[in-house]
């Protein structure tokens, strides 16, 4: 059967990460210019801006905001038919709460929106992808406050008017559910723009795994965040009907490390808490029964979800589903176990898969087990794969070159395993790889850890002069694209 003809192959960038310019032409601060870098075994800190001596990487990252029509021209060279970018809400409204957007910020997007056409690409935009602007966190404490909502609201129809004739493919939240995937602090300020008042006004360096964490506001956000998106969903297709609207997941996928049946329930339940959850809430458009028995066990009062929220919830399921999928992790109640590292969680180690410098498991096999199961779960639903890739240190040889067969491989195994699950009858129409261009780790805050099939010279150290180069990478996939996933 192969791939689908139509099918939409491209890679994915988040504004943060990659554009830099990080208060120019009106934009404000968001939450990523207040954290510095950190490394393979240190996690990101946050740091208010009493240190000019620090360095923030996502102040100036890869600086796609002066050299997009450049980066824009390489994708294209790959021969993609999409480009997954998130526009930064600190551009069009710089605090969240302006009474008027910033036109500026509106241009820019309209250039680099242009720009795809120009080549043929369509843009896949992310309304919130780990930008919130800093004074929703200072002013608001993020989506705990649902005034947010009406915000968010405003700016992402303030998007959607202004490209309904740019942008077909939109995402509201980008891997929503990341305040359930174990990292508190991380999951909160990240996604959902919480942070305890004591950490806000620290003026010393914090562990973004150090931030303090509360549950019960978690939850009442991340509702928010529910209702944000489906009221998006609902003023988007009256915007433009032809509009398809997304969620996006951080999938995890996950196995029970031994036969034990204890060891089966628990991953089934961390399964359902970590992945399903927030799917179902946004495909299916109600929340699923098990999580009530958590928020039972766990005291969380559930009385800010009113019938009105349910009715828009209802209305506002999106129109495809996109997830994130990087590596699985096993589950076990044995609490001895080894342990690895994974997309913003932890979890047992498995002993047949191999691992990544950052002790990411890769485990092709697990996207086909992944989409079969999405598949089944959501019959109705196009699937999206929107993130995977893989980080690594690279060496540039004398002569500029890069040879990254570590990096071919991983995409070989992934890409055939989603060739095998369209033979199974998944409904996938495309593919974005993560990081098609080195850009700034959102884990770790490095350059260090790259994922792009494109160098860009820029370093942990703040050097580097942005210069962009060609990994033996990108030539692979420019054929993979060209034949529409048949020479991989």
């Amino acid at each position: 059967m192969g791939f689908p003809k139509g099918f939409l192959w491209g890679g994915a960038v988040a504004a943060n990460q990659c554009e830099g310019a990080y208060l120019e032409d009106g934009k404000g601060l968001s939450v990523p210019d207040m954290l510095l870098g950190g490394d393979v075994n240190t996690p990101r800190t946050f740091l208010p801006k009493t240190d000019p001596e620090a360095f923030y990487p996502s102040h100036e990252a890869v600086d796609f905001y002066h050299h997009y029509k450049e980066d824009i021209a390489l994708f294209a060279e790959m021969g993609w038919k999409v480009f997954r970018l998130s526009i930064n809400w600190g551009r069009i409204f710089p605090n969240g709460d302006d009474e008027e957007p910033n036109e500026a910020g509106l241009a820019f997007y309209d250039k680099v929106f242009d720009e795809c056409h120009k080549h043929g690409m369509e843009p896949l935009v992310t309304l919130c992808h780990y930008e919130i602007p800093w004074n929703i966190v200072t002013k608001y404490n993020g989506f705990s406050d649902r005034r947010v909502i009406d915000m968010f609201v405003k700016y992402a129809t303030t998007c959607m008017k202004r490209y309904k004739d740019k942008v077909k493919y939109w995402l509201t939240f980008n891997e929503i559910n990341i305040a359930c995937m174990g990292e508190g602090g991380i999951g909160n300020l990240y996604g959902l723009g919480l942070m305890d008042p004591e950490d806000v006004n620290a003026d010393h360096r914090i562990p973004l795994n150090e931030l303090k964490s509360n549950e019960q506001i978690m939850f009442e956000a991340l509702h928010n965040e529910f209702v944000a998106s489906a009221r998006t969903v609902i003023e988007g297709h009256k915007i433009n009907p032809d509009f398809m609207i997304g969620n996006m997941i951080a999938h995890t996928t996950l196995y029970p490390l031994t036969p034990n049946p204890k060891d089966i329930l628990a991953a089934f339940d961390e399964d359902n808490f970590k992945n399903n959850f927030c799917g179902d809430v946004q495909v299916r458009g109600e929340y699923p029964s098990f999580i009530f028995r958590y928020f039972k066990e766990h005291n969380i009062d559930t009385s800010y979800i009113t019938e009105e929220d349910k009715k828009i919830i209802k209305e506002g399921t999106v129109d495809f589903y996109t997830f994130s999928y990087y590596m699985s992790n096993c589950v076990t109640v044995d609490e001895n176990a080894e342990t690895t590292a994974g997309n913003m969680s932890k979890g047992a180690k498995n002993p047949y898969l191999k691992a990544s410098d950052w002790g990411w498991q890769i485990d092709p096999d697990g996207l086909r087990y992944t989409l079969n199961l999405l598949h089944d779960r959501y019959p109705h639903t196009p699937l999206m794969i929107v993130e995977n890739g893989f980080g690594a240190f690279d060496t540039v040889e004398e002569d500029g070159s890069i040879h990254d067969d570590y990096r071919i491989d991983y995409f070989k195994g992934h890409i055939h395993a989603m060739k095998e699950s369209i033979e199974d009858g998944v409904p996938l129409i495309g593919y974005t790889t993560w990081g098609p261009i080195d850009l700034v780790s959102a884990g770790t805050g490095q350059y260090a850890k790259r994922y792009g099939f494109i160098y860009v010279d820029r370093h942990d150290d703040g050097t580097g002069d942005f210069s962009r180069s060609k990994k033996d990478s990108f030539y692979w996939y420019k054929k993979v694209c060209e034949s529409n996933g048949e020479e991989i």
